[in-house]
């Protein structure tokens, strides 16, 4: 499991990490909300556990961030602020749970197995088609794990691709759920989609996986003779 620990106070985090990695968690330590933000985009983790008081962008600001960009990991937020007002302003902005200063790391742990728990119980799975995987909860989207950047309809062509992957999906259909505008959207307008989609997704030494299938749609998969 891996845990982005965000506190600004260097003895406290270097006791936390160190109860944490003896609980078999690998720890990424962040000591301001700019860098916790930062280190949240670029990698993927089990938990984040923030504390409120941050020089800068404090505790409060850098949830609000992470979840407008939809990041669904779980955050526990720490604090000394142990008012009723207190607290559900931290649950409002999209913290999971709230452990208010000091508080028993038995606790904390406890309360961080059961976001997990929970986390993993309602967590959609991973769609794998050989090595590229699709994360519907961060609509995270990689190839030999290397992270790709995808548009938004980009993204729910892949998602549509991989649901029935080794079967032919039809124009039609894809406009269906891309647009919701079957009688507006051009054939030629999917074909555009689907060839940004296939630089990124297809550009590297891996076989290629977006296939045509003339005068129908695109089939997700290893190549099939019947392709084009």
């Amino acid at each position: 499991m891996r845990l982005l620990l965000i506190e600004d106070d260097r003895k406290a985090a270097k006791l936390l990490a160190k109860g944490f990695q003896e609980e078999g968690f690998v720890v990424d330590v962040a000591q301001t909300g700019e860098a916790g933000e930062e280190q949240a985009a670029v990698n993927e983790y089990d938990v984040i556990v923030l504390d409120w008081l941050l020089p800068g962008k404090d505790g409060i600001a850098v949830c609000q961030a992470l979840r407008a960009r939809d990041l669904s990991t779980p955050i526990l937020m720490l604090t000394a602020r142990d008012s009723l007002a207190d607290r559900v302003s931290g649950l409002s902005t999209g913290a999971d749970d709230y452990l208010t200063k000091p508080f028993a790391f038995a606790e904390l742990l406890a309360r961080i197995r059961a976001l997990l728990r929970r986390s993993r119980l309602a967590r959609p799975a991973v769609i794998r088609v050989t090595d590229l995987a699709l994360d519907p909860a961060s609509r995270r989207v990689t190839r030999g794990g290397v992270r790709i950047g995808l548009t938004s309809k980009e993204y729910t062509i892949l998602e549509v691709l991989m649901q029935n992957a080794g079967e032919t999906v039809s124009r039609t259909r894809l406009v269906e759920r891309v647009w919701d505008e079957a009688s507006e959207v051009l054939d030629n307008l999917v074909d555009v989609h689907v060839s940004h989609l296939r630089k990124k997704i297809d550009h590297g030494p891996g076989p290629p996986l977006i296939h045509t299938v003339r005068g129908f749609g695109y089939r997700l998969g290893l190549a099939d003779p019947m392709d084009s």
